[in-house]
């Protein structure tokens, strides 16, 4: 069963030249700089977020002599070297709700105090409660980078997810924990599709148009760490609300994605993910398990053990209920659906969480989707969100072999088993989940299984709050009717009042 249809779940499938994963920010950010080194005309910027002094390079990649490495030091030491550079950088226009986790006056950072050639926007011009989530690269439209990650802060870290990391400092040069995430690389004409996904919002921001000529050179890559898929094709996909005052319709392509692969699913869906929200998903599994003339499945999900604070009420009760239900319902239709989380062991016996921020569906060692695209109502109906996919037919082996060699290597990576001659372990899907079992019931592993948080599960207030996750998490655009209606669900004036302002520093309506 073909998953991929130009026009329904993809805006197409392109020629690439090289496509591929690269699993971890210390290897993105390293082919980031590489790339961007030998930028002559151009590099094109999109992010959820981005941090002025973060480090690119860090530890054995950072010898002496690598020059700037902070990302801002390092934009202007390349506009200084190459005369003809010019750099575009678009990020989403958060909401005040995200305030304290942003470095404050960018637009000034960039476009002030950094080189005139360097050009900064802040772009609100997405449906109402949306924010812009792609997250990818451009340079000289001969190379891009699609995924989950920004260049930012307390990103960064490298496949081993070490408990303590003398290189796993923020821009403040404070420590913070383990963190897991993947990006794609692509070169060849899709990178010209991206290119215009670029420009095309630059324009709706409100600036003028762009000028980009035609690179001459080609832009050389190590990507020895790498996880090159062998094909010479690649789907692109897309999230994107009716966005007022443009004559942008709205595209729902990722979301029909997930759909389709998981229906077509016959022996594993894998999937890792910074949430797990999804009405779509949600019902897309159940309706798999309940049909009766399919294979059996075995259902994998990777998940953080914990969200922060201020997403736990809203995000982590849907996700706690969502996967008790479908536990439930593998248990009555011979499926098996196991949820893990991975953390570092620290020496006194208790366990310290791997930030799962990846966003990875994977179905069958044939099929595999990565991008900016969570799963969560709002990623798959309202966001601008950006995916590239790869499907192997019959006659791909070697497509089907590179898939797979991906997903054992995220499995050891996952268990603390990476680079162990033990990798192999996860290759057979029959049976995964019982290997996967034994080694989340091991007590020295790094693999556990997803357990909900307690406070969550036993207190009043996730109940209370459960119809603001309507207004943090919808599927479509939110106006003051819609939360109007959510909140008239409240008997106490006064304390819809407060959920009304903690909706609009959410959103930003």
């Amino acid at each position: 069963m073909t998953i991929l249809v130009p026009g329904a779940n993809c805006m197409g499938i392109y020629e690439a030249t090289e496509t591929g994963v690269l699993v971890d920010a210390a290897d993105y950010y390293r082919a980031f700089h590489q790339a961007a080194s030998q930028a002559r005309h151009y590099i094109l910027l999109a992010g959820w977020q981005f941090d002025s002094d973060v480090r690119l390079l860090r530890g054995a990649d950072n010898p002496e002599g690598t020059g700037e490495v902070r990302f801002i030091r390092f934009l202007e030491e390349l506009c200084e070297k190459t005369p003809e550079l010019e750099i575009y950088l678009l990020a989403w226009d958060f909401s005040a709700f995200f305030a304290l986790e942003r470095e404050w006056f960018q637009d000034l950072i960039f476009n002030w105090s950094s080189h005139e050639r360097i050009h900064f926007r802040f772009d609100n011009v997405h449906a109402a409660g949306a924010t812009h989530h792609q997250k990818f690269a451009i340079i000289d439209g001969q190379v891009a980078f699609v995924g989950g990650m920004d260049i930012c802060s307390s990103r960064w870290d490298d496949r081993a997810h070490l408990e303590t990391n003398p290189d796993r400092i923020d821009v403040n040069g404070s420590p913070y924990g383990s963190y897991h995430d993947i990006q794609s690389y692509q070169t060849g004409p899709v990178v010209k599709v991206l290119l215009d996904i670029f420009v095309e919002r630059w324009i709706d921001s409100g600036a003028p148009g762009l000028t980009l000529p035609t690179a001459d050179l080609p832009i050389s890559l190590d990507l020895s760490n790498a996880f090159p898929m062998p094909v010479s094709r690649v789907a692109v996909s897309r999230t994107r609300a009716v966005v007022p005052k443009t004559d942008r319709r709205e595209v729902f392509e990722i979301r029909r994605l997930f759909i389709d692969a998981i229906m077509a699913a016959d022996k594993l869906i894998y999937l890792e993910n910074q949430y797990f929200s999804s009405q779509a998903i949600y019902w897309s599994l159940i309706s798999r398990m309940a049909l009766p003339n399919r294979p059996r499945l075995q259902i994998v999900m990777m998940l953080p053990d914990r969200l922060p604070p201020s997403e736990e009420v809203f995000l982590g009760l849907p996700q706690v209920k969502m996967v008790r239900s479908l536990q439930q319902v593998a248990e009555k239709t011979g499926h098996v659906f196991s949820v893990y989380s991975s953390t570092a062991l620290i020496d006194d016996g208790t366990r310290k969480m791997t930030f799962i921020h990846s966003k990875l569906l994977l179905v069958d060692d044939r099929f595999l989707t990565v991008g900016s695209a969570n799963a969560t109502n709002r990623s798959m109906g309202l966001d601008t969100e950006l995916n590239v996919s790869w499907e192997a037919d019959d006659s791909q082996p070697e497509l089907v072999n590179a898939i797979r060699t991906l997903r054992c290597s995220l499995l050891a990576e996952h268990a603390g088993l990476l680079g162990s001659s033990e990798e192999d372990r996860f290759e057979t899907v029959d049976d995964l989940t019982t290997r996967l079992d034994t080694l989340a019931d091991d007590h020295r592993a790094r693999l556990c299984r997803y357990t909900a948080d307690p406070a969550l599960v036993n207190s009043d207030w996730p109940e209370t709050l459960e119809p603001v996750g309507k207004i943090v998490d919808p599927d479509h655009p939110v106006d003051s009717e819609f939360v109007f209606e959510i909140l008239s669900k409240y008997e106490t004036a006064v304390f819809a009042k407060g959920i009304l302002k903690l909706s609009k520093l959410i959103i930003g309506i």
